[in-house]
């Protein structure tokens, strides 16, 4: 039986963020329409770390994934990433495993494509100032999604080690060539800012509504259990909550339980999935008036519109699983033939591909949100949240 082994740069190169957005837009849409399985993920928590295992089905293309990972905290400033692991790909007929991929590569790449996915959907199509917080790996993709669907001018990354936002900002100011500033304090990062990624595995609020201008939109990716959160309650409050799944939200995203147990918000704050605006059963309209994009028929035109794309762990499950995988396999046997045989072009996909074109299996469960504040009070902020 040949298997396909793919290495962290071998995942990087064959699968491009752009690419990876369209790719989590078929995903999330799959999934909306309830042609995928995917199981809550299960997690076995030791002294140092967690292992998590996510699977994943879908049905029309009979395609299999699982993602084993590591996470532990403790590798943050090492050679290490935090995040570590494999993903399995089986083909559904007969369960035959056909390829093993790293997971930190896929999880870094996909986690940041559903937030360049609901960027595209819900944030101002002319929003060009963005806030990072925090300066690791998912601040590094974070970045290049943002600059695939929007037109950034302006960055300011902060963390909670100086230091670390100021190299990261050195590098990539170096590398892309758009301005970054490091800042202080995340406050500094965050007023004025029209995108803000929040990639920083807190458990607690790094993010306060009281800092947020009207119309900003958030992508909240650091959140991985429960009892852990980014946003503070009032950022929460005032938004209108749109899914990726509400099975994932309702068990996993500490940045909706939270406000939840305190009696903030219910079940009910959730509006919509994610997928449901791919499919287009979600209404949206542009305001020409105010440049922004509004989602949801009953959101005053006058309203700015951002979304929280909050993962409930960043290792990002099963979703990611095949989406990005797939798009991987599309191009596998182009790839192993290289490799084999250098006279052949790069470019050349005339062989016939050994994997189902199946073009994904679920992207992790995300949840986006925009703002709930009475009229005619014009400072509401959307918020988006995925949960994984």
């Amino acid at each position: 039986m040949k298997i396909l082994v793919l290495s962290q740069s071998d995942v990087r190169r064959l699968l491009p963020m752009r690419e990876c957005i369209e790719l989590m837009a078929e995903t999330l849409a799959t999934l909306a329409k309830g042609e995928a399985v995917q199981p809550l993920r299960s997690m076995m928590r030791i002294p140092t770390g967690i292992l998590g295992v996510m699977p994943a089905y879908l049905n029309p293309g009979k395609a299999l994934g699982i993602k084993v990972i590591s996470v532990f905290p403790g590798n943050h400033g090492t050679e290490l990433d935090s995040h570590q692991g494999a993903v399995l790909y089986f083909e559904g007929e007969h369960g035959s495993l056909k390829a093993v991929l790293d997971a930190s590569a896929v999880t870094a790449i996909r986690t940041a494509a559903v937030s360049g996915l609901a960027t595209r959907l819900l944030a101002r199509p002319d929003a060009s100032d963005l806030a990072i917080l925090g300066a690791g790996v998912q601040a590094l993709t974070h970045l290049e999604a943002m600059l695939a669907v929007r037109p950034v001018k302006r960055v300011r990354v902060w963390n909670r080690t100086l230091e670390h936002a100021q190299d990261f900002a050195a590098r990539q100011t170096t590398r892309l060539g758009v301005p970054i500033e490091a800042t202080p304090t995340a406050e500094a990062a965050v007023r004025g800012a029209e995108l803000i990624c929040t990639v920083t595995g807190s458990r607690e609020p790094v993010l306060k509504g009281s800092w947020l201008s009207p119309g900003a939109h958030i992508n909240a990716a650091g959140s991985s259990v429960a009892a852990a959160r980014e946003l503070d309650t009032s950022a929460v409050v005032r938004a209108k909550l749109f899914i990726d799944r509400r099975e994932s939200t309702l068990n996993e995203a500490g940045d909706f339980l939270a406000p939840k147990k305190e009696g903030a918000i219910g079940d009910d704050h959730i509006r919509g999935e994610i997928g449901d605006l791919v499919l287009g059963r979600i209404h949206t309209y542009l305001s020409t008036a105010a440049g922004r994009m509004m989602i949801g028929d009953d959101v005053p035109d006058y309203l700015g519109l951002a979304r929280l794309s909050c993962e409930v762990g960043e290792d990002a499950p099963q979703a990611e699983i095949c989406a990005s995988i797939l798009s991987l396999l599309d191009r596998a046997e182009s790839y192993s033939a290289e490799a084999s045989e250098p006279t052949r072009p790069s470019g050349d996909h005339s062989r016939p591909r050994p994997f189902p074109a199946v073009g994904m299996v679920i992207a992790a469960a995300a949840i986006a949100m925009t703002p709930d504040v009475p009229a005619p009070v014009p400072d509401a902020v959307d918020v988006a949240e995925r949960t994984v």
